[in-house]
């Protein structure tokens, strides 16, 4: 078999290749498995089934973890679990990204806790080619990925219209990482709500369960007709690069319009800018984060499976806004300022949009200027009031006035003068937007009590999909983390500060063991000349450069122990140490191994009712409310 093309998914990515049959044994037990195969029947559509195209078909087993399916157009393979997909002739679609054949190959993450996704075949261009010629050609095509025998079996069922697809068994270090928790050891898996009575065992091989097409992520034709306008708004830049920005409430489709639109957008041209303005479901970072990500490969799978490298990033520290929204928007234009405009820019938003979520929604439009607004409401349901120009215009924020109110004059991201008036006038966009609505209509839309799993498992499962990046050794074998040789840090290189409460100095270092921090560089000279740390009066913004957990405070030595996969010349400018209200996974405390006894910081009989047990919430945002 031909070695496929590197993955289109960034990162370290640890894949088990079958071995090649080389052995005669080893041959002949293929050639058997070929004509069993070539000379069964492919699997009849299942009765009263809504879709007759999406009809399962038997798959063809190359060898062990590779196997050969073929689907007639707008067939469609809806699928949980995981693989690598090769289009070996025809092409096909997933999640927006048309898949044509001699391409690189694309790893697809399908889990349980989003919705299955569809691999389906698309229409076959017009030829004048008669058929013996596209069969000649198909043929070509297999020869450098499928053995003899194989390419006999496979041809037995081919028709000119149909695709043929190669998929492989996919191990990825981050996904095992996760599957070594027990809590998620099977969202990979076979739902059985979704999976029909009789599946392909070859899929099930493989890693992928086959299930019914009804629950697969669809696009509506709206969806679709407003992801072909602003495709053409990026390639046309008749004003610039675009500037789009996704809003609404939770659970109408705003990440997977997103990700189809990312996908979209990547057909044609190399790159794409991501800002995440939502702290508590990101996309590509830990939660709790502002941040600029560059955008260079298709997104084919949840946010965990996804982790990328940011441009820029802020560590909010929370996961809510709630108490502090003033220190968001700051956060907000701190990252803003390096987008250079170069590229077209999505913008991401939180799902709250009701009092003074709205209102803080208004202000990212003032500071932002999108050139597009993409508003997803509810079918059916009470939504906002639609976001036009007008009404943005003459609207006030939190902390900026509307035009009728304030002298409007434009505001330049990159000056830092003038920054304490600033939010009373905004950034003056040279025209309007064009405002996109679209309504949600799939099941389910705006109830957050029908979602696969809750938003705190989804942020779990995004820190354990970084935390994975400590998984370079052997791709093989899990190393738990306290089993991991950790960082010394002296108390007096880096300054610490608590960022969602008030934590009396002498409580300083109690907060920072067993805690997830940010790990970043500010711009004043911290260094102390006593060995006591170092503590921060306020909470700065500033670039975070990655994440770490301390694992241990060695009062004697004065030293944080951390562990975190920064490389050492990134970590040589970390100088500070951000603690928010971001815990680490409980899975990673319960399942330590070598641990006797109790597990130190888990306990199931503490009495939350003792004053100051949980921790005071402060409406910040409230002392500036006096200019409306």
């Amino acid at each position: 078999m031909k070695q496929r093309q590197a993955s289109a998914r960034p990162g370290p990515s640890y894949k088990i290749r079958p071995g090649k049959s080389g052995s005669a044994k080893n041959k002949s037990a293929l050639a058997e498995r070929c004509k069993l195969a070539a000379a069964s029947e492919p699997a009849k559509s299942r009765a009263g089934t809504a879709h007759e195209e999406s009809r399962e078909r038997g798959a063809l087993l190359v060898e062990e973890g590779v196997c050969v399916i073929l689907l007639q157009p707008r067939e469609k393979l809806t699928f949980f679990g995981k693989c690598v997909l090769t289009c070996l002739y025809g092409s096909v679609k997933v999640l927006g990204l048309t898949i044509n054949s001699n391409e690189i190959s694309y790893e697809l993450f399908s889990p349980k806790t989003h919705a299955p996704l569809a691999i389906e075949a698309l229409k076959q261009k017009k030829t004048c080619k008669k058929s013996k010629e596209i069969r000649m050609e198909a043929r070509q095509l297999l020869r450098g990925y499928l053995s003899l025998d194989c390419r006999r079996a496979v041809m037995a069922n081919f028709k000119s219209s149909c695709s043929i697809l190669l998929l492989e068994r996919l191990e990825d270090t981050t996904v095992n990482y996760i599957l070594s928790h027990p809590e998620y050891s099977s969202i990979f898996g076979a739902d059985l709500k979704h999976t029909p009575a009789v599946s392909d065992p070859v899929l099930r091989s493989i890693g992928v369960h086959s299930c019914d097409p009804e629950a697969a992520v669809t696009m509506s034709a709206e969806v679709v007709s407003a992801a072909q306008q602003l495709v053409s708004a990026c390639l046309e830049e008749d004003n610039g690069c675009p500037i789009i920005l996704i809003c609404g409430p939770k659970n109408v489709g705003k990440s997977t319009f997103s990700r189809y639109l990312i996908n979209q957008v990547l057909q044609h041209i190399p790159c794409i800018d991501y800002l995440d303005c939502d702290p508590g479901q990101t996309e590509f970072t830990p939660p709790g984060c502002i941040s600029l990500l560059r955008i260079t490969k298709p997104v084919l799978g949840p946010p965990y499976t996804q982790q990328r490298e940011p441009h820029k990033m802020v560590y909010y520290g929370e996961v809510s806004c709630e108490e502090n929204l003033e220190r968001l928007l700051e956060s907000v234009k701190y990252v803003m300022t390096s987008y250079k405009r170069e590229q077209p820019l999505i913008i991401n938003t939180m799902g709250w949009v009701r009092g003074f979520g709205l209102l803080l929604l208004i202000d990212l439009i003032h500071l932002l200027s999108p050139s597009h607004i993409v508003q997803m409401a509810i079918k059916d349901k009470n939504a906002i009031e639609p976001l036009t120009p007008e009404y943005v215009r003459s609207s006030t924020g939190l902390m900026t006035k509307g035009q009728s109110q304030a002298q409007c004059r434009s505001l330049d991201l990159s000056d830092e003068e003038g920054q304490e008036d600033s939010y009373h006038s905004y950034y003056k966009a040279s025209r309007g937007y064009d405002l996109i609505q679209i309504e949600s209509s799939f099941s389910g839309a705006g109830d957050t009590k029908n979602i696969p799993c809750h938003n705190w498992i989804l942020r779990d499962l995004a820190m354990l999909g970084y935390i994975s990046k400590l998984q370079q050794f052997d791709p093989d074998q899990i190393i738990p983390l306290n089993a991991l040789l950790p960082y010394e840090v002296p108390f007096n290189a880096v300054a610490v500060r608590v960022i969602h409460a008030d934590v009396a100095p002498s409580h300083i270092m109690y907060s920072a063991n067993a805690s997830w921090v940010g790990l970043c560089h500010i711009l004043d000279d911290i260094r102390s000349q006593d060995s006591g740390p170092v503590l921060l009066t306020q909470t700065p913004i500033c670039d975070c450069l990655g994440f770490g957990i301390v694992r241990g405070v060695n009062m004697t030595k004065k030293v944080y122990h951390i562990l975190t996969p920064l490389p050492p010349e990134t970590l040589r400018q970390v100088n500070c140490l951000l603690i928010g209200s971001v815990s680490i996974p409980h899975s990673v405390f319960k399942h330590q191994p070598g641990v006797q006894g109790d597990v130190p910081y888990v306990t199931t009989e503490y009495d939350f009712s003792i004053y100051g047990s949980g921790k005071m919430k402060l409406k910040k945002h409230l002392r500036r409310r006096e200019h409306q």
